[in-house]
């Protein structure tokens, strides 16, 4: 069973605990972290009337600032996302009747474009804090948010239902409650796969910057001081050189919170690995091991150990009670009903649906639109299934190899992050220049962002295969396309379809920027569903824009239902 906390430290006084060296090297970063964090802080809560001009100056000098606030907004969201992530995980396990609605309703989730997060979370935000940035702010950290939550939560999801079926049986056999299952088997056998997904969640939150902070609302252009508004007025303006200084930003950015927050974590959870011994090569950060040579942070670290570890008596189970398995618990509907009032609640839906098309667009708008979204399918499937040939082997090579894992960690996440946007320029030129169809060229910018979901899962799922079965593949005998088919497939499968069903997802939602490229006063548009609900945006024709968005949605759960859904269940079958 693994141990996230360890509920038998006392854990010692960290006032009467002598400072050592390390401790002074330390103490400098962290006081200067945490002025910066409040600084940051209190910059977001500053008065604010809408209408208000909020000028972004496209010079160098300004650009630490703007990554200050950029990083702390996603911070924010990351820590949102994470709450939801385990909030999802658990009812969607627990509850089979949940399950039925949580699932698919995150595939819709994940398929919304930000644009409409946006435009319905913008006006409550402000109205909740009048005459304060920090209406603007929360709207622009929801945005983020969900551009973040969803690849976390189908991750944890996922994790957590195929835990192999011997920890499963070694926590009915321990008697553990569902509190104690969740911190002491589920989130820590999931640990690693979450950990390289909220990486990837942060990349995603850069890939839609630009998006979250320069926001439209009642006809007035809010931009927030960071990089996404730095990146839009760069992009308005036609200056390549602030978008290489944005470039130069990011880069330094994600370089940073990776060093200093999620390569300690990955090295941390590199004890959650399932397996009897350690790997050929553990992950390692610089600063994990000043902090566990540091007497205060050893001290400080291991009383809130003491005093996490003391929650997991919180719901124990009775000592009396019988073994069970943490199965659903009783409901006063039965499944039929429960399945009934779904079916009934899908009808209406869409019934009123259909209404709607019959009342304000007509049959002839909502056939044209249909078929702009079996463009984008083929569109999508096609990029997917190319990326996926490319990066599943890769992606299993690296993971096999942790060493070369951590080399490329920060430049996988650095491409993750790159916002298409910053390719505008190079793709209007090359199409206009070369004069090629932008029906085709145009398409590779919808998987730019997203295909690393699948790299970034797979690493993950390569990690975490116990060295025991490698070395017993060895022994064996097994070489080549054998070994492949009876070992690392297998093992990396339900990962794999834990990033395809989000880069899927996180594709269609790209689509609304990559069939609709501009550049200055230059625009290409492809024929898509995505350019269809950006050209709408820009027209503010709100009924074809909820017409584009409810198709989108009826798109991708039709393919998720009845594709990627069975992968996902022949997955968990197999995980078992």
């Amino acid at each position: 069973m693994f141990e996230l906390f360890t509920p038998g430290r006392t854990g010692r006084s960290f006032l009467a605990t002598t400072p050592n060296r390390w401790d002074w090297a330390l103490l400098p970063l962290v006081l200067a972290l945490l002025a910066l964090a409040a600084y940051g802080a209190m910059q977001m809560t500053r008065p604010f009337v809408l209408g208000q001009p909020t000028p972004i100056a496209l010079d160098p000098a300004y650009l630490p600032y703007y990554l200050l606030r950029t990083i702390l907004r996603m911070f924010s969201a990351l820590g949102c996302a994470l709450v939801f992530t385990f909030v999802f995980a658990v009812v969607a396990t627990r509850w089979r009747a949940a399950e039925k609605v949580l699932v698919p309703l995150l595939d819709v989730l994940q398929s919304v474009p930000i644009l409409g997060f946006q435009a319905i979370a913008i006006a409550p935000f402000i109205a909740l804090f009048p005459g304060n940035l920090l209406g603007v702010e929360c709207a622009a950290v929801f945005a983020i948010f969900t551009s973040q939550a969803w690849n976390m939560a189908f991750s944890l999801y996922q994790s957590m239902k195929t835990i192999p079926p011997e920890l499963a049986e070694a926590a009915r056999v321990f008697r553990l409650s569902a509190w104690q299952r969740f911190w002491r088997l589920e989130l820590p056998y999931a640990m690693p796969a979450l950990l390289w997904n909220m990486m990837m969640s942060m990349s995603g939150g850069w890939f839609f910057l630009v998006a979250a902070e320069a926001i439209s609302v009642a006809g007035q252009d809010i931009k927030l001081p960071g990089i996404g508004a730095w990146i839009a007025v760069a992009i308005e303006q036609k200056n390549g050189g602030a978008i290489a200084w944005a470039i130069g930003a990011m880069f330094a950015g994600i370089l940073l919170y990776d060093q200093l927050f999620f390569r300690p974590l990955l090295a941390w959870a590199d004890k959650f690995r399932f397996e009897e011994s350690q790997g050929e090569h553990a992950q390692q950060s610089w600063l994990l091991d000043w902090g566990r040579r540091s007497a205060w942070l050893r001290a400080f670290s291991e009383r809130m150990w003491a005093l996490l570890g003391r929650t997991l008596g919180w719901f124990a189970a009775p000592a009396d009670s019988a073994v069970a398995a943490p199965s659903q618990p009783r409901f006063a509907l039965g499944p039929r009903t429960v399945d009934a009032i779904l079916l009934a609640l899908a009808l209406l839906g869409g019934w009123r649906f259909l209404l709607f098309i019959h009342a304000q667009v007509g049959w002839s708008e909502t056939l044209r639109v249909v078929g702009l979204g079996a463009i984008t399918l083929a569109r999508v499937m096609l990029l997917i299934g190319l990326a996926s040939l490319v990066w599943v082997p890769l992606a299993v090579w690296i993971g096999l190899r942790p060493v070369y894992a951590q080399k490329v960690q920060a430049l996988a996440q650095f491409l993750a992050a790159f916002p298409v946007n910053l390719m505008f320029p190079i793709v209007v030129y090359a199409i206009v220049h070369f004069h090629l169809n932008a029906n085709v060229w145009l398409s590779p910018l919808m998987v730019f962002g997203t295909q690393w979901y699948i790299l970034f899962n797979v690493v993950a799922g390569a990690s975490t295969l116990p060295t025991e079965l490698r070395l017993a593949a060895d022994n064996l005998g097994l070489r080549g396309w054998l070994k492949w088919k009876r070992v690392y497939l297998p093992a990396v499968f339900p990962s794999f379809i834990t990033g395809a069903i989000t880069a899927s997802g996180g594709s269609w939602n790209a689509s609304i920027v990559a069939e609709y490229v501009t550049w200055g006063k230059t625009s290409l548009v492809a024929d898509g569903l995505g350019s269809y609900i950006k050209q709408m945006t820009d027209a503010g024709d709100f009924h074809r824009i909820a017409l584009g968005i409810g198709v989108m949605c009826v798109f991708v759960m039709l393919l998720n239902r009845f594709f990627w859904r069975r992968l996902y269940l022949l997955a968990e079958d197999r995980g078992r």
